[in-house]
């Protein structure tokens, strides 16, 4: 049964975290079932072997039977071929198991996420999201031990019970008794461990989100000089994590150190009382070496017993975590009302701004946040009163407005992967190989249109942000690996990549917040030509205060508190409102300073 990485992960069961594991074992259930027969198979035969070697004790080498000594001999040496070859499919099958719900609950997390879409960072931390995606998955996956190893354990606990039962009613009696016994010693631990790494995975989340947040705004406390407050917080909370990540371990030590030497105390008293029945004559001695090969073989039942009472506490604290996180909700779509067909105005009630189709507006501001919560509402991102034409924007449906409008923030993530990918386009330059030969196929040629379209309409993003020179200065050019959030580019160009990409998806409605506030003043003249010349005849709303932006736009709303205060065009406002002249002005002052020193020789941005 192949593990297909990319097919339907099915739906989970989010009831609670035995729920979850269980759907897990149903949706490869053939698989599960094959390593809960291989392993069964597998330990009964660990206890086969002592069973043969006591026939050919007494059978054989007492009476002096060699032929019989031969063939029990033999039968050890088959049983133990066969048992090295079901060992190794019981492995290799239960990894594929362990494989498999890694997979599936990395695809429904991953696929969950998604759905959620902005809601996301609004209900749950980055932090949770990558304690599940690297620590929890997989505690979950190597929990499902317990359907191979654990049930074969189970069957031979079974099987060696009988057979001491045919050498003596008072051994199996102790076998049987025995491993309830270490269970019910080993419970109270096994509660507490999970209630530990219950603690310990919430700090661990939390932690995690810290750790993030400081990659992000290092630079920013370099500046401010808070990087060694946040350093001596930061050394605090780890020492915490650190001192629960100890009594974690403290008590899977216990569980370790009890789960190897209960059984050996086990071993010594079933061989010791087998000793005195020999001694007595009560059994013979064939039965002596059988019967403590029969508790050595159960060594093995009993540690995977122990080990599966530990995976599955720890599991079940994973699986409720992941449950959690599938039980979280997006906001409520109850759009029923079709979008407006043509070109339509929006219209936020809350602030006053009123953005007309077809036309490149610019909102200014000194608040840039006034600005940004402007862009969320009219893009639908928070609950509002906007509306588009004369509908308001929570009556539609929200694919609908996805699909027509973009909201493009400063700070959206970058994926890692060719740049080409990053902005959204082909893998590699389709000019590649189809101009080397002429192609009789009508899909290839198709196809080859397609691509070619594509490509044209990703190098014109590039053109319009001002971004060739990233794509030359970079050594494979658009096939040049980025790193995640583009960590190997400078801030200006992780600015222009974001821009590109926003342009690439050709949106009807575009709301952009600050595409320009990391370039210098020659850059960010050329974005703005270009950038009114690419969106003609198109929405554009722009949050900025450059004047090199707001002189490009058709419509200027000068923001107030969150309010319109005024709107007219950038020149207009120049001359009648004191409060946008001192705004720009001082932004003005800022990139004619930036221009100089470009002028001198300073690397721009």
């Amino acid at each position: 049964m192949r593990i297909d990485a990319y097919a339907d992960p099915g739906t989970p069961d989010r009831r609670g975290g035995w729920r979850y594991l269980a759907w897990l074992v149903r949706r490869q259930w053939p698989r599960c079932l094959a390593g809960a027969v291989l392993a069964s198979v597998w330990m009964v035969l660990l206890a086969a072997t002592p069973y043969l070697m006591a026939r050919a004790v007494d059978h054989g080498l007492e009476p002096g039977d060699l032929g019989a000594l031969a063939g029990w001999t033999g039968a050890m040496v088959a049983v133990g071929g066969v048992n090295a070859w079901l060992g190794m499919m019981r492995h290799r099958t239960m990894t594929k198991v362990r494989m498999d719900a890694n997979f599936r609950t990395v695809k429904v997390v991953v696929a969950h996420a998604t759905r959620l879409g902005a809601a996301l960072r609004a209900q749950v931390g980055t932090g949770e999201v990558v304690t599940i995606g690297v620590g929890d998955v997989q505690t979950i996956s190597g929990s499902l031990t317990a359907v191979g190893p654990g049930v074969g354990a189970v069957a031979a606990y079974a099987t060696v019970g009988g057979l001491m039962l045919s050498v003596s009613t008072r051994l199996a009696l102790v076998v049987l008794l025995g491993v309830p016994l270490l269970a019910v010693a080993l419970g109270p631990l096994m509660g507490r461990l999970q209630g530990r790494e219950t603690e310990y995975r919430e700090r661990q989340s939390v932690l995690t989100a810290r750790i993030g947040d400081l990659a992000g705004g290092l630079r920013v406390l370099n500046g401010l000089g808070g990087k060694g407050l946040v350093a001596d917080a930061f050394r605090r909370d780890s020492g915490r994590l650190r001192e629960q990540g100890y009594r974690v371990g403290a008590v899977t030590s216990w569980i370790q150190a009890l789960g190897m030497g209960l059984p050996m105390l086990f071993l010594a008293l079933v061989t010791w009382m087998g000793a005195r029945l020999a001694a007595q004559g009560r059994i013979s001695v064939g039965e002596l070496v059988s019967v403590y090969g029969y508790v050595v073989a159960l060594g093995w039942p009993v540690a995977f017993l122990i080990e599966m009472g530990h995976q599955l506490s720890r599991g079940v604290v994973a699986a409720r975590r992941v449950v959690a996180f599938l039980r979280l909700e997006p906001a409520p779509d109850e759009g029923t009302r079709e979008a407006p067909a043509e070109p339509s105005a929006l219209h936020d009630p809350a602030s006053g701004v009123r953005v007309l189709p077809g036309r490149l507006t610019a909102l200014a501001t000194s608040r840039p946040s006034d600005a940004a919560e402007i862009l969320d509402r009219l893009g639908r991102y928070t609950p509002s009163d906007a509306t588009w034409g004369d509908i308001p924007l929570a009556d539609i449906p929200l694919g609908q407005i996805r699909s027509r409008i973009l909201v493009a923030a400063p700070e959206a993530d970058l994926f890692a992967g060719p740049l080409s990918n990053v902005i959204g386009a082909l893998e590699s330059d389709p000019r590649g190989a189809g101009n080397c030969a002429t192609s009789h196929n009508s899909a290839a040629d198709a196809e080859q249109r397609t691509g070619a379209d594509e490509w044209a309409k990703l190098t014109a993003a590039i053109h319009t942000a001002a971004a060739e020179d990233i794509v030359r200065a970079l050594p494979d050019g658009l096939e040049t690996p980025i790193e995640a959030q583009a960590r190997n580019l400078s801030g200006g160009q992780r600015q222009r990549v974001r821009l590109a990409r926003a342009l690439h998806t050709d949106a009807e409605i575009l709301l952009a917040a600050e595409p320009t506030s990391a370039l210098d003043a020659h850059t960010e003249a050329t974005v703005a030509d270009r950038l009114k010349r690419a969106r003609k005849g198109r929405t554009t709303v722009l949050a900025a205060t450059s004047p090199l932006l707001l002189d490009r736009a058709d419509v200027v709303h000068h923001l107030v508190d969150g309010k319109v205060a005024a709107t007219g065009t950038h020149r207009e406002l120049l001359d009648t409102e004191p409060g946008y002249r001192a705004l720009v002005a001082r932004d003005a002052e800022a990139e004619a300073a930036a221009g100089q020193a470009a002028e001198e020789g300073e690397p721009a941005r």
